[in-house]
């Protein structure tokens, strides 16, 4: 084993990805808060769709959650797990008391902009680790957050 964790990766490296895997933790957690706001808060002519999409997406986000500190566990490292941390540790800030569709739709485009971001970073040291787990989970989230970020953004289309 040596330099190597229990999955086979060498310790620094893994460290490094837990680290920046725990900051997007934080960020999944703050975004999650504010999809979860945008869908009680949500109002106007919009109201039915836009209460269902928010619903779809913080439900995917909570298994994103879910999925991103257990792949700290994985690293063997500890997930940040207080919400203090979460808003300390995230790029991110907290939304309130956000009413219009249309808000909340920019609101959501530029945090999946935001999101991506980071996550190639990730999974360019991922990569570099040779984690294929970590690569993986995170190909997998960009992939379907540009097809979001697409269709969120055709929302804001003005006809």
């Amino acid at each position: 084993m040596g330099n190597n964790n229990k999955i086979g990766l060498n310790s620094k490296k893994a460290q490094q990805l837990a680290n920046k895997l725990n900051a997007l933790l934080a960020d999944y957690q703050i975004f999650y808060m504010n999809v979860r706001g945008l869908h009680w808060n949500i109002g106007g002519n919009m109201f039915f769709e836009l209460h269902l999409k928010f619903e779809e997406l913080y439900t995917n986000l909570l298994l994103k959650v879910d999925e991103v500190a257990e792949r700290v566990l994985t690293l063997g490292n500890t997930p940040i797990h207080s919400f203090s941390d979460y808003i300390k540790t995230s790029e991110l800030k907290e939304a309130k008391d956000i009413q219009n569709g249309e808000e909340g739709v920019t609101l959501i485009v530029a945090t999946l902009q935001k999101l991506i971001v980071k996550q190639r970073e990730l999974l360019k040291l991922a990569n570099d680790a040779e984690d294929e787990g970590s690569s993986a989970l995170m190909s997998d989230y960009i992939r379907e957050q540009e097809k979001l970020i697409w269709m969120y953004s055709s929302f804001l289309k003005k006809i």
